[in-house]
């Protein structure tokens, strides 16, 4: 399968007055052509500071510090911000989490959309809206030519979180990021959003990093699922390794807290998430986890290959490559 993306150990540190938060550690992986891959993760485990590294869209008081982004061969790290702004928006393109803080209240929703064709193709957003109205049909919105006409606050959740997918789509782009797409809507609204990235997948080949706190909801929707805790990768397999075979303690407790039987408590990960100012040392997942042994406390786990997959874990030590 060709590579689409191949991020090599990516660090993003942010530089605040109570001192330097370690977002991104060393976070590698690669995606396919018309791959899903689903990233997991607490809040504070760095999956949207990724998103926005890949998009290079990180800004003061935040900063890529080290690592490469491998674009279809090229470094994003290393273009020019008049090269990756032809890129960003046409080639790669990104879904944010709540479309109320995206669109603008009062403009019509065609016309933001037409902006994305403007801003590539030049003349003016008018010359674009016929196009526009294709692409909310494309993305099932109802009556998509006088929809074109609708303010934001005319539509229902769903619709605008549509508006913003068919902006993600116009130019039919590589790589599709969506940031915690699903998260404001209710399930039954959840399940057509999935079916309708499953739809462009198929329809334009794009490959897609879907972003989400609700692992339930990638081992729905995902080709293979990348698990971080704490600003690291933890492991990273197929749908089905992660959902049948887990290897690292962390994904089996996030699976385990997925579970529930009548009359027995809900488990919980005991602890909280550390602080990436004060990071602690070796395994960041150390001090919640019940399988630790001492060497998890003191060193930085291993990259431990297991055929495809790949997991950082001490106890693993003598499997794999």
């Amino acid at each position: 399968m060709d590579k689409i993306l191949e991020v090599r150990n990516l660090t993003v540190h942010y530089y605040l007055p109570q001192g330097v938060v370690r977002a991104l550690e060393n976070v590698s992986f690669d995606l396919y052509k018309g791959e899903i891959l689903g990233v997991a993760g607490e809040s504070g485990s760095g999956k949207s500071t990724l998103a926005l590294a890949i998009m290079r869209l990180i800004q003061s008081p935040g900063k890529i510090i080290s690592g490469e982004i491998l674009f279809r061969g090229r470094d994003l790290l290393k273009l020019s911000e008049n090269e990756m702004r032809r890129i960003r928006g046409k080639m790669i393109t990104m879904i944010f989490q709540d479309p109320n803080s995206y669109l603008n209240p009062v403009y019509q929703v065609g016309a933001q959309v037409a902006e994305v064709y403007e801003a590539h193709n030049g003349g003016s957003y008018r010359d674009y809206l016929s196009r526009v109205a294709e692409l909310f049909k494309i993305v099932r919105i109802a009556d998509p030519q006088r929809r074109v006409y609708a303010y934001p606050h005319q539509l229902s959740g769903g619709m605008k979180q549509r508006v913003l997918i068919s902006m993600s789509i116009a130019h039919k782009p590589d790589l599709i990021i969506a940031d915690e797409p699903t998260s404001a809507l209710d399930v039954t609204i959840q399940a057509e959003i999935i079916d309708l990235l499953n739809d462009i997948r198929d329809r334009y080949g794009s490959s897609i990093i879907f972003i989400s706190h609700d692992l339930s909801l990638l081992l729905e929707i995902s080709d293979r699922i990348m698990i971080m805790y704490a600003g690291r990768v933890a492991e990273i397999g197929s749908r089905d390794e992660i959902k049948n075979d887990p290897k690292h303690p962390y994904t089996k407790a996030l699976l385990r807290s997925l579970t529930y039987e009548r009359k027995s408590k809900l488990y919980s990960i005991p602890g909280s998430i550390p602080s990436l100012i004060n990071p602690p040392s070796g395994c960041r997942f150390a001090p919640r986890c019940r399988e630790a042994i001492d060497i998890c406390s003191k060193q930085d786990p291993p990259k431990i290959s297991l055929g495809g997959r790949v997991v950082y874990c001490h106890l693993l030590r003598g499997e794999g490559q």
